[in-house]
């Protein structure tokens, strides 16, 4: 059970990461720091996330990304830029989380990790980018809001219910990737249109 528990801690942290890194570093480090969450003995290397610098980086990270994930094609560009940020801060996370590991099993892990966090990384990457094809700013403040809500609610998940959590990162993991899937077929065919309009201007 307990280790059921830890990789939920760790799926969440990989699945949280790819969403919103900063927040999730931030809100960690600042509910351990602030003794709002007590640290089971098999979790303990994450006090870590509760040093003041983590935490102050974190934060003002968190403080450039909130007012830039609100403004249309700003989001996009900065998805693009934490295209490889993302997922190796969730590959951090998510080894911290687990502890001391076997070096292949720690490997093994850190490659899972990474594919997590790039998946939800994508499918948050992609809904902005559909988001953002719209006239209108009111949806991307709508969808970073909710973003901020969902990985609120998913550390409060890890932290009061682990293996419910897992359950649920297992599912928001499958649904981000059909998201991936969708998006690109979205994408493919709108590029197809695209370069079906192209040939018959030129053919006139």
């Amino acid at each position: 059970m307990e280790i059921l528990e830890q990789l939920g801690i760790a799926l969440g942290f990989a699945t949280l990461a790819g969403i919103n890194l900063y927040l999730t570093t931030f809100v960690t480090g600042l509910a351990i720091r602030l003794q709002w969450l007590d640290l089971a003995e098999n979790h303990e290397q994450l006090s870590v996330l509760a040093d003041p610098w983590i935490i102050g980086v974190a934060g003002i990270l968190f403080f450039f990304e909130f007012f830039a994930d609100k403004i249309p094609w700003v989001d996009s560009t900065w998805d693009v830029v934490h295209t490889l940020i993302r997922p190796v801060g969730g590959v951090m996370l998510t080894l911290t989380a687990l502890g001391e590991l076997d070096p292949t099993i720690a490997v093994i892990a850190g490659l899972l990790a990474g594919g997590t966090t790039l998946t939800t990384h994508l499918a948050k990457a992609g809904g902005r980018l559909m988001i953002n094809l719209s006239p209108e700013p009111a949806s991307n403040i709508a969808a970073s809001v909710g973003e901020d809500g969902l990985v609120l609610g998913g550390l409060s998940l890890m932290a009061f219910a682990p293996l419910p959590a897992l359950c649920f990162f297992i599912l928001l993991v499958l649904v981000s990737g059909l998201l991936i899937w969708k998006t690109g077929n979205l994408f493919q065919k709108g590029w197809s249109h695209i370069r079906k309009i192209r040939e018959k201007s030129l053919l006139h």
